[in-house]
């Protein structure tokens, strides 16, 4: 039961991680104040990165 169970155990986590990959966040890349404000400076000036 033991072996039956560890088997089960590794595919159903096989099976989570590649269902996981599939689905990816809609969430926004971070991006750091100081970027934020390096690209608002860049933009003011009329640079474009």
């Amino acid at each position: 039961m033991n072996r039956k169970k560890k088997i089960n155990e590794t595919l159903k986590g096989k099976a989570k991680k590649a269902n996981a990959k599939l689905h990816s966040s809609n969430k926004p890349k971070y991006i750091s104040k100081a970027e934020r404000a390096r690209i608002a400076e860049a933009e003011k000036d009329g640079l474009t990165i």
